[in-house]
């Protein structure tokens, strides 16, 4: 039987076969599809599945659970039983759990593991969030720079079990500078008595500590490295940062993204597991304040009540101004943080992206002008029509630059340009549409 087909089985109501079955799955299953089940059950009985498990294994289904998980289980299992998982996991995983426990549990973790395991903890968990150093990990393999070839394969066999990757190794001098990378297939079709300098890259692609971790994952996947090296303001090797953590890294940014666009507060835990409360408290801040935002298309009505009485078919056509301008204005938004974000845009762009912009906006604006021009000859007449049409092309451009210009205006204020998507320069659209539609309507009918 497949893990997958035993999985199933897992999840079958029947108790008896159930739990025949799970057993059978978890002595199958890859630690990750491990992990995903034990998230599906009760605390209880997840650890006891966890807990039935052989140390390796134990370990590799924790350090595959969400994050809020191990934290979870590290408040049930017995001190000494989280402090021989920790032990084995990798540095950086190790900081990760330990950044969110309690300072009470933190304590008790520092006890229980090796000196070299607690002084890496604490000068990794000291970096700040987001950058290399708190992303990178410490179980790397250093070379000296006066090795052969047959040496530096004789030190890679002994430290591998221990490292996180052994496919790059890194030479260093005396200092600990970085000076060259040595790449595991290089070495091994190298002759036993090939210098390693010969063989190394030298001047290696590299990050600093404090780079971002959005820069980071940039240049793995620019140079197709499986890890860069981190080094100091001496560049000194401290650090790697392998791919892996670097596309968990960006999949949490994205999914951070994905939430600012909604105008929803960044949610560290999966949205099943999160509470209503904090469900509710990620998501009213925004629509709060959005509500004042609204409150202007409400006063601009207002403002033009005599000619919404004197021509009552404006009303048909509001929502579809409103709605065109606020559309636009998301579309812009979504290229302008997408191309942000993957560095294909920066700050200075912005003149040389405004004039096209203003060039697109005006071909799309007549375009839906004429579309809905028709529409308005039929409910109002020609009056009716040409101020609609007006109306359109000025709304989707206004629209489409303010969508444009909020990512760049945020990202000058040091703030996150996801922000700008969706409710945000929707609501900014929606109050600039109403007032630039009854104004055009109340300057060419003559109120």
């Amino acid at each position: 039987m497949s893990p997958n087909q035993a999985f199933q089985r897992a999840l079958m109501p029947d108790a008896q076969s159930s739990k025949a079955a799970i057993h059978e799955f978890i002595a199958l299953a890859h630690a990750v599809d491990v992990a995903a089940f034990i998230e599906r059950l009760e605390p209880v009985q997840a650890l006891q599945h966890l807990r039935s498990l052989d140390l390796a294994k134990k370990t590799a289904v924790f350090a595959y659970l969400d994050l809020s998980s191990q934290v979870a289980f590290s408040n049930l299992l017995p001190h000494d039983e989280l402090a021989s998982v920790a032990s084995l996991m990798a540095s950086d995983k190790q900081v990760d759990l330990f950044n969110q426990l309690e300072p009470a549990k933190q304590q008790q973790l520092l006890q229980d593991l090796g000196e070299e395991q607690r002084n890496d903890i604490r000068r990794l968990s000291a970096y700040a969030e987001k950058t290399a150093g708190a992303l990178m990990c410490c179980e790397y393999v250093t070379l000296a720079a006066n090795l052969r070839a047959k040496e530096a394969i004789a030190q890679l066999r002994q430290e591998a079990p221990e490292k996180e990757t052994i496919y790059r190794s890194y030479i260093i001098d005396s200092d600990r500078k970085l000076i060259g990378a040595l790449r595991l297939h290089t070495l091994i079709l190298a002759a036993d008595d090939k210098p390693i300098m010969a063989l190394m890259e030298t001047d290696p692609v590299k990050v600093g500590l404090n780079d971002s971790q959005e820069a980071v994952a940039h240049v793995i996947n620019r140079y197709d490295l499986t890890a860069v090296p981190v080094v100091d303001e001496n560049d000194r090797l401290v650090g790697i940062v392998t791919h892996d953590d670097a596309a968990d890294a960006m999949q949490q940014e994205t999914t951070e993204d994905f939430h600012k666009t909604g105008t929803v507060e960044p949610l560290m835990q999966s949205v099943m597991k999160a509470s209503m409360r904090l469900l509710y408290k990620k998501r009213i801040v925004w629509l709060a304040l959005l509500i004042f935002g609204n409150l202007i298309s409400g006063a601009g009505l207002a403002l033009f009540e005599e000619t919404i009485l004197a021509y009552v078919a404006l009303v048909f056509f509001l929502p579809l101004l409103i709605d065109s301008s606020g559309n636009a204005g998301s579309q812009s938004a979504t290229l302008m943080v997408r191309a942000m974000a993957t560095g294909d845009v920066v700050l200075s762009d912005w003149r040389k992206l405004i004039l096209r912009e203003l060039a697109i906006a005006l071909a799309l604006g007549l375009t839906m002008a004429a579309l809905v021009f028709p529409v308005g000859l039929m409910r109002g007449g020609t009056e009716i029509a040409t101020v609609v049409a007006l109306t359109m092309i000025l709304v989707v451009m206004v629209g489409s630059i303010v969508g444009l210009s909020l990512p760049f205006l945020l990202h000058k204020l040091k703030l996150d340009p996801a922000t700008a998507s969706g409710p945000l320069v929707t609501t900014i659209a929606d109050a600039v549409g109403v007032i630039v539609y009854f104004s055009i309507a109340t300057a060419l009918l003559n109120i």
